[in-house]
């Protein structure tokens, strides 16, 4: 797997020092460099891009303004002289944080984690296709509740809640609580359908009735979107063509 990458910085010094870095490691191959966040913009829209090293502090238009500017956005490595924006990098669900003068050591341990991270993805998409086509073709499943088994049509969820030891589905006319787990019910799921948004939410894509910054409505329940798992939510919705 080659990751296509971008590097983002208007000191020319510290491009050079990335572009040097990407042509030592076989895995990476450098598409541009840009001098602001305007250029990089372009960049992602014209190229499929795997990676950005993103330079924070630039003139008029910053490193952290770009990504929150961003609907979906790469895997990034943000490269800076502050280690103050190390919580807002966590909150916009980056990489990794190198801070200057970067090392090729760190910087090559930074990059072995994205690709180690995009391999396991692409692993997973594969797993997903080969379950996708063994799963059960019917539409709807039997979970247990209380003493029997009963019937649950797929079409008729509008979201799943975890609440500790049980699962709560919730439908179209009633609540049915189960000892199943996430990952287990998660399995006798259409992934075409349903797509896990927060550690405690599994949801019905076709039941969603608008998406805001943090959060989803469904009917009158407004689901958050967890951190972990935005980004993986906004691809599936690309990929489907909904956005």
């Amino acid at each position: 797997m080659i990751l296509n990458c971008i590097a983002v910085d208007d000191e020319p010094l510290a491009l050079e020092k990335i572009k040097s870095f990407v042509e030592r490691v076989p895995f990476l191959k450098l598409i541009s460099c840009c001098n602001n966040a305007m250029e990089a913009i372009s960049e992602l829209k014209n190229s499929k891009i795997d990676l950005i090293f993103l330079d924070i502090q630039m003139d008029e238009f910053t490193g952290i303004q770009l990504l929150e500017s961003l609907q979906t956005k790469p895997k990034v490595i943000l490269t800076t002289a502050y280690d103050s924006y190390a919580l807002k990098g966590y909150e916009l669900d980056v990489s990794d944080y190198l801070l200057k003068p970067i090392s090729f050591e760190r910087f090559l341990k930074a990059v072995n984690k994205v690709y180690d991270n995009c391999n396991a993805k692409s692993d997973k998409e594969t797993n997903i296709t080969i379950q996708d086509s063994k799963q059960n073709k019917e539409d709807f499943v039997f979970v247990k509740t209380e003493y029997r088994m009963q019937k649950v049509v797929f079409d008729d969820i509008l979201y799943i809640e975890g609440m500790k030891d049980y699962l709560r589905i919730v439908t179209k006319s009633e609540k049915i609580m189960t000892l199943q787990s996430f990952s287990s019910l998660e399995k006798l799921l259409p992934s075409h359908d349903f797509v896990r948004v927060h550690k405690s939410y599994i949801i019905a894509i076709n039941k969603i009735e608008c998406i805001e910054r943090r959060g989803i409505k469904i009917k009158e329940m407004y689901i958050p979107i967890g951190d972990i798992y935005k980004m993986n939510f906004m691809d599936i919705l690309k990929q489907r063509g909904l956005i």
